[in-house]
């Protein structure tokens, strides 16, 4: 299918704007990474154990990278609302 990375990336670049209110590549990155990892952790809970185990370094950063976008999420959730 031509044109199919960009359709995708302005998905991910309207949902990481509407999730957070803004977009950049490294939100992007940063949205994308944490519905690979929950979807992962949802169908699949011993393989994100196992990387978990594995990887304690990830496991921080992925962490790190969920409450930021949690945060964030808020904020602009927040920001909606007044």
């Amino acid at each position: 299918m031509e044109n199919f990375d960009g359709q995708f990336d302005a998905l991910i670049d309207k949902y990481t704007e509407l999730l957070l209110g803004e977009s950049s590549p490294d939100l992007k990155d940063n949205v994308t990474r944490w519905i690979i990892y929950t979807h992962i952790a949802k169908s699949m809970p011993p393989l994100a154990k196992h990387w978990n185990s594995e990887f304690p370094e990830g496991k921080e950063e992925i962490k790190r990278i969920i409450t930021e976008i949690k945060k964030m999420n808020e904020e602009h959730r927040d920001k909606k609302d007044k």
